[in-house]
């Protein structure tokens, strides 16, 4: 078949095999030309179709030499005209590229905040790699069915205590606009801290560490957001704020929960990036639109890859990390909040309209970058070639 782009709102139902292999394999080339790493050896990573959680599966295995299980929720290609989800794309390449360069890489696939998730992935580690000495946690889901008692949370994007009134962008169409948004009640503030908060992270590493499948100092690396104050009303201030604030005690807790075993646990606060996730979030489309455009013409422009890559090398594994901030946190959002780009970025917020957005914004970027993440609009694919749309995964477990 031949498979194109279909765009509702901010998700792509359809997906690109050929251009998902093409980004893995931009992202493999990065990180090979960047040169090895001395980092973990076997990695459990939650969340690893998309992403900075498949950027971190990336690093692990091309960077550091080191074998991993990748865990995630996704949805493989049913028939011979349905494609599946760009997530299976991206897993079943990393999967067959990996295994070509000889790196154990095996796969669960399944809802990782069931018990039965954790299960089968215990077996997995018991039978194959005996423990794990790094866990990444980088689920991005946007509700969670609790698995003690079954309760279904779902996650709102909204402004705690006041409505919010700001500009956003309908980034397809083009269009600048004003949004209002009502704040969250209580209920949907707790339902989005049960989905995107660190509970169920904490579950996993307790979990793990009970089953003894945590390496003497294992490390768990969850990874999070803070942005500049035009966001903070929605992001920093609003529902998701207060799970990310949950994700940082649950950090703190884990901290005390791996003295035992002088292991550790850490939050990544990263540069914001277009995702599924983000391209919901109102606002944050337009001020990465923004940030973009500042950051190429600074030469300072990264992805999740290049992130995940500085992570691993100047934070994780290394004699002399960066220093981490006033809350212990790693900081890799530190060339977003330069002062200079956050004013030039600012400088620039009050004067955008529809009319001048092109000029102003770099929104043909963003749109690029999203339609990247589900394989289309990468350089070097054809597009008018029929495509068979069923991939198989080589190991899934």
């Amino acid at each position: 078949m031949l498979i194109q782009p279909k765009v509702r709102g901010f998700i792509c139902t359809t997906a690109h095999p050929v251009g998902c292999e093409k980004m893995v394999a931009n992202q493999i080339d990065y990180v090979t030309a960047q040169g090895k790493i001395t980092g973990p050896k076997n990695v459990l990573v939650i969340g690893a179709s998309t992403g900075y959680g498949l950027a971190s599966r990336i690093v692990a295995a091309f960077g550091a030499g080191a074998n991993t299980i990748g865990v995630f929720y996704e949805r493989e290609s049913e028939s011979e005209d349905r494609p599946a989800s760009a997530g299976w794309y991206n897993a079943a390449a990393f999967e067959k590229m990996a295994h070509a360069a000889h790196y154990y890489a095996k796969s669960i696939n399944g809802d990782a905040f069931s018990h039965e998730v954790k299960e089968r992935t215990a077996r997995l580690i018991e039978r194959d790699l005996k423990q794990v000495d790094l866990v990444i946690y980088s689920l991005a889901s946007p509700r969670r069915v609790h698995p003690d008692t079954g309760q279904i949370y779902s996650s709102v994007l909204k402004p705690v205590g006041q409505s919010f009134q700001g500009k956003t962008v309908d980034a397809m169409r083009g269009e600048v606009k004003e949004v209002v948004i009502e704040p969250a009640s209580s209920e949907e503030i707790a339902n989005t801290v049960a989905v995107m908060g660190g509970e169920d992270w904490e579950m996993w590493i307790d979990f793990l560490l009970q089953r003894g499948l945590l390496a003497e100092g294992a490390s768990t690396v969850a990874y999070s957001y803070i942005g500049p104050a035009i966001t903070f009303p929605i992001y920093k201030e609003g529902t998701i704020g207060k799970a990310k604030e949950h994700l940082k005690a649950t950090a703190d807790k884990l901290n005390q929960t791996l003295k035992p075993i002088h292991g550790h646990a850490l939050l990544s606060v990263d540069k914001a990036v277009v995702t599924q996730a983000s391209s919901a979030i109102p606002v944050v489309p337009l001020y990465i639109s923004l940030l973009f455009k500042i950051m190429k013409e600074k030469g300072i422009h990264e992805g999740c890859i290049e992130q995940i890559y500085r992570l691993f090398n100047e934070h994780l594994y290394t004699a002399t990390p960066k220093p981490r901030d006033a809350d212990g946190c790693a900081r890799l959002d530190d060339l977003e909040m330069r002062p200079d780009v956050q004013e030039a970025v600012m400088t620039l917020w009050p004067q955008v309209t529809t009319e001048n957005l092109l000029q102003l914004t770099d929104i043909l970027g963003y749109r690029e970058t999203f339609y990247q993440l589900f394989g289309f609009h990468v350089p070097g694919v054809d597009y008018t070639v029929d495509i068979q749309p069923t991939v198989k995964i080589e190991s899934l477990a």
